[in-house]
């Protein structure tokens, strides 16, 4: 009997996929419901026998099994898109079935919780700071200092909390993992409790995520013997994008509302239940099973580029023809991100603008694309990597009005704790609109948003203008709590920096 393969990722079931499986059953096939590969773009993508086919719909079925369908793209592991990816976090996407128990032990799975519960704790925080794993979840900050923290703290107990509340315009690598292969980040979960001393985790999730809260819980439930002692529990957020940072979340967790702690003091030291917690990302979480392979730290650390070890799984997104997960090592340049791989513009516009590290990350022109992808590197530029999500704009974009959207998102999702971005968000928008309307020479710019109290004074020059919303940047950078409110100066300035023709005449 035939055997197809056929995703049951939140992406290919929003392109139809259970419609293509149920065609594929009723012809008398055998078809198997396995994790994605990450090429979105030929969703919902079928296997038989090796050979790809995609993006596949019911009618499609009688020709793909014929042998004899134009939707044919070979075999998918050769397949340009994947063979130039090193994947070592999403090694087993498209290939096991998400919840087989069978499946994760045969691609390796507990190798690296057994090895580790071998080891003495503090060997296995040595291993990962050799390694050179830093957070996949923005700050790039080394998990294994993170780690070394908690785990010499004193305390009775101690936890592990999973920050998956991805709300990154352009990101979906963390709902791919916890969909596709969550055994793998339960087994993250466990070998950083053993190297901390924790007993019990959380997995903070989006309440958008629905697919993969339940495929989350369906493994702990698989998966609780193999964990054991360790203890995990999902927990769902209301969707607020200020929780994904680390203490507004662990607010969350408690039952508290998600604002943003002063520091110190560090999670690491008084976090979650005001005990000591490693909070670390997804992806960073999913990454330390192989690396606890025997071997794979040294393999981890020979990948990658100066302090940016190993791979990163790249989210490709927005205005292209290819889009979907990348993952490689450190060092790709954005071109040949956007370019060779991505296939440039679906529109077939020249490229403006690519955004990196989601809604609040930089803007890069295209005479940036030879930039190595790299914490440091992007950081020199004024740029953020964050989370690896890349979003594609072509010429038909408004910078100005993007660089105002910036603010107007920060608005809507601050917790309100501190000024710089509760106040510093709305005032920004209003000086964006003076801005580009010309009003500091004509009328009150209250009179064009009468919704905004103490808008910026009408009479001012337009240089006075661009002034004072740098100031504005430096005060929203270096006061804000934390990086809702910090990060949101990187687009607005390198909108007006890359593209300033688009704010109006005269800058």
């Amino acid at each position: 009997m035939t055997v197809v393969r056929i995703s049951d990722d939140a992406l290919a079931l929003a392109c139809g996929a259970d419609a293509v499986a149920e065609a594929f059953a009723k012809a008398g096939c055998t078809v198997e419901r396995v994790s994605s590969w990450g090429m979105h773009w030929l969703e919902p993508l079928v296997e038989v026998d090796g050979l790809g086919f995609g993006p596949a719909t019911p009618v499609d079925v009688a020709a793909i099994l014929a042998g004899s369908s134009a939707k044919a793209i070979g075999p998918i592991a050769d397949h340009p898109f994947i063979a130039r990816q090193q994947r070592l976090t999403f090694a087993r996407a498209g290939r096991t079935r998400p919840l087989s128990l069978d499946d994760y032990a045969a691609t390796g799975g507990w190798a690296g919780l057994d090895r580790a519960r071998r080891m003495p704790a503090a060997d296995v925080v040595a291993e990962i700071m050799g390694s050179g794993l830093r957070g996949r979840g923005g700050a790039g900050f080394p998990a294994g200092i993170k780690w070394r923290t908690v785990a010499e703290a004193p305390g009775a107990r101690k936890y592990v909390v999973c920050n998956a509340d991805e709300g990154d315009s352009g990101t979906f690598a963390d709902r791919m993992l916890m969909e596709g292969d969550p055994f793998a980040l339960l087994e993250g979960m466990a070998i950083c409790a053993h190297a901390v001393g924790a007993s019990r985790g959380y997995i903070y999730v989006r309440s958008e995520y629905p697919h993969a809260i339940a495929k989350l819980n369906a493994a702990i439930g698989l998966a609780a013997a193999r964990l054991a002692p360790f203890v995990v529990e999902v927990r769902v957020g209301a969707g607020a994008y200020v929780c994904g940072e680390e203490t507004s979340l662990l607010n969350s967790i408690e039952g508290k509302r998600g604002e943003v702690r002063a520091k110190p003091p560090l999670p690491a030291l008084e976090g979650l239940f005001g005990c000591p917690t490693v909070v670390n990302n997804v992806l960073t979480l999913a990454a330390v099973p192989h690396i606890l392979h025997e071997g794979g730290a040294s393999l981890y650390d020979s990948l990658g580029v100066a302090r940016s070890k190993g791979t990163m799984p790249i989210q490709i997104a927005g205005n292209v023809k290819r889009g979907g997960l990348f993952e490689t090592a450190f060092g790709i340049t954005l071109g040949e991100l956007v370019n060779d791989i991505a296939g440039g513009t679906a529109s077939g516009r020249p490229v403006k603008a690519v955004q990196v590290g989601g809604p609040l990350g930089a803007y890069l022109h295209p005479d940036q694309f030879g930039l190595p992808f790299d914490y440091e590197t992007y950081a020199a530029a004024d740029a953020l990597v964050g989370h690896g999500g890349i979003v594609v704009f072509d010429d038909s974009a408004d910078m100005g009005a993007m660089a105002r959207f910036a603010f107007q998102f920060c608005a809507a999702e601050s917790c309100g704790k501190c000024t710089p971005c509760r106040i510093g968000a709305v005032r920004g928008a209003e000086l964006i609109d003076a801005i580009r309307s010309g009003s500091p020479r004509g009328p009150d710019a209250v009179e064009r948003a009468p919704q905004m109290h103490n808008a910026p004074k009408a009479g001012r020059t337009r240089a006075e203008q661009l002034g004072l919303l740098e100031d504005l940047c430096d005060t929203m950078q270096s006061a804000s709590l934390c990086a809702l409110g910090g990060f949101t100066p990187y687009p607005v300035r390198s909108a007006l920096k890359h593209w300033p023709e688009d704010f109006g005449d005269g800058l």
